[in-house]
């Protein structure tokens, strides 16, 4: 399928200040169909990662991929050097939880402000971005988020507020996500590789365990020799992983494509018990 390619900035909060947001746009289109409709999917991601987001988009979804920090930089993507992953180590954690749920608010706005929209929309993200996917599908009207490798959920420690709330007993306030997973509307496909060491094992089995007792419709992914970031096919540090990446891609599709594309109508509840059979 073939992409247009734009931005555009949109207006929201940064800190509690007025701010304007650039959010790169990849929009997926069929000749002759002027008017052809797709559904949405919210990209978060630390650089707009222009080649994930003409994936998704080359099969049929309108990609929004906005500045995770704007808040402090211009749009371009910070580079994967020694100095912006320092740069970026200390945005994440200087940058409000407000201010990330404003700019998720402010990309679902904008796609479903489109007339090409469907109106169905997802959420997907790698590393940072995987948490702020799963932070943002907290909103019900995301219907599905592909999570990869999802940073900082587990240890609470996103936000200026991480050092008030890493202990084992959160206070009843807490506004880390992984103590607001019962607002979960959709379903999630959490993806990890088991030699991560930025979510270690206790790690992904406190997030797996937070999904259940929550309630929440999802799957978990764990890929035995996949370390953090093996989706990252550049300066990667010897990470990247080809063949597990095209797996997952065919996970995000599955989960898209059943949630996204087609119109299951109302879920009324009525699901029967599956027999125990060989």
């Amino acid at each position: 399928m073939l992409i247009q390619e734009s931005h555009v900035d949109v207006p929201t909060s940064a800190n509690g200040k007025d701010s304007s947001m650039r959010i790169f746009l990849f929009h997926p289109t069929i000749p002759g169909y002027p008017q052809a409709r797709f559904p949405g999917v919210c990209l978060f991601i630390t650089g707009p990662v222009a080649r994930v987001a003409r994936q998704i988009a080359g099969q049929g979804y309108i990609v929004a991929a906005p500045s995770s920090y704007h808040d402090f930089v211009g749009p371009e993507p910070l580079a994967y050097d020694a100095a912006d992953t320092d740069r970026g180590n200390q945005f994440k954690i200087e940058k409000t939880l407000e201010s990330y749920d404003a700019d998720s608010r402010a990309t679902v706005d904008h796609l479903l402000s489109l007339p090409t929209c469907t109106g169905l929309i997802g959420a997907t993200g790698m590393c940072l971005g995987g948490h702020l996917a799963v932070r943002a599908a907290l909103d019900a009207r995301i219907t599905a988020c592909v999570a990869y490798f999802a940073t900082d959920i587990h240890s609470r420690t996103l936000g200026p507020y991480a050092a008030a709330n890493t202990s084992p007993s959160p206070p009843p306030d807490s506004a880390h996500t992984l103590d607001l997973l019962h607002n979960f509307k959709g379903e999630v496909a959490m993806i990890f590789g088991i030699k991560d060491t930025h979510v270690p094992d206790a790690g992904r089995d406190l997030i797996r365990a937070k999904l259940r007792d929550a309630g929440v419709v999802f799957s978990f992914h764990e890929f035995a020799w996949a370390q953090h970031a093996f989706i990252r096919d550049e300066l990667s540090k010897g990470r990247y992983d080809p063949a597990v990446t095209k797996a997952c891609f065919e996970v995000l599709l599955e989960l898209y494509g059943r949630a996204l594309k087609t119109d299951l109508g109302p879920k009324d509840g009525a699901v029967a018990p599956f027999e125990h059979i060989c």
